[in-house]
Formats: structure tokens, C-alpha cells, sequence
């Protein structure tokens, strides 16, 4: 038992924080595709060059963990995961909740995400509609 309880608490050696990454970058790029986000307005929001998003899409670039683009990747792919749960899977209806003026946040969603503060804002208001209470 306790040698299944230290596995679970392992701490990742290098080569799996590197994968860590690449699955991360994959997911985050590919959420953006299904969400019809610009290379342009992805680099804005993660802090990277749109080259770097570029690459991304190619897959010759991976996000290091450990840094704030990383941090903020996982946070996209979070309001991926929340919009396509509250949307039924339709992508369609996901694109439209993002470009649609919403009066309770003040602007378009895909407007305010350009900024990590508007990013948390857009994600706490999707994520309210999806458990409500």
C-alpha cells in the first residue's frame, strides 16, 4: 500500500515534464483551432510570439512547464473544456458565446481574453454556467 501511495506521489523527472508540455502545447493549440482563434490572438493571451504559435502548430515547439505560458495554456484549455461541457460539444455554439457582446462581462468574451485578467474573468463566468448552484 504505501509503495502504490509513493508512486501517486512522484515527483516527474525531466523527460515526463517535457511531455508534459508537449501534450499541453497539442491540446492548447488544438483548443484554439476549435475555437477559430487567430495565431495572433493566441500569442497575445499566452505571452508568446505568433512564430512561437506558429511552430506550435507544427509541433516542433512545446511549452516549457514551470513558465507563466504555460500556466496560462492550461488555463485556455480549461475554458475549452468548460465552453465545449456547457455547449453540448457544438463548436459552433462555443465560437458564437465568445464573440457575442456579453453585457455581464462587459465586452465580447474573445475581446476580454487577450489578458490574463480577462481570461480568469471570461473562465469564473463560464465556469459559473456550468455547475450552477
Amino acid at each position: 500500500m504505501r509503495t502504490d501511495r509513493m508512486e501517486r506521489l512522484r515527483v516527474l523527472s525531466g523527460s515526463d515534464r517535457a511531455k508534459e508540455g508537449a501534450v499541453l502545447s497539442k491540446a492548447a493549440v488544438r483548443a484554439a483551432v476549435f475555437l477559430r482563434s487567430s495565431n495572433a490572438a493566441v500569442a497575445r493571451v499566452w505571452g508568446l510570439s505568433e512564430s512561437t504559435i506558429s511552430r506550435m502548430n507544427g509541433g516542433s515547439f512545446a511549452i516549457s512547464p514551470d513558465t507563466k505560458p504555460f500556466e496560462v495554456a492550461q488555463l485556455f484549455v480549461r475554458l475549452f473544456r468548460s465552453l465545449d461541457a456547457i455547449m453540448g460539444s457544438d463548436d459552433a455554439a462555443s465560437q458564437a458565446l465568445l464573440r457575442t457582446d456579453n453585457i455581464a462581462r462587459g465586452g465580447n468574451p474573445i475581446d476580454l481574453i487577450q489578458n490574463v485578467t480577462g481570461l480568469l474573468t471570461v473562465l469564473q463566468y463560464v465556469d459559473s454556467r456550468r455547475a450552477p448552484i
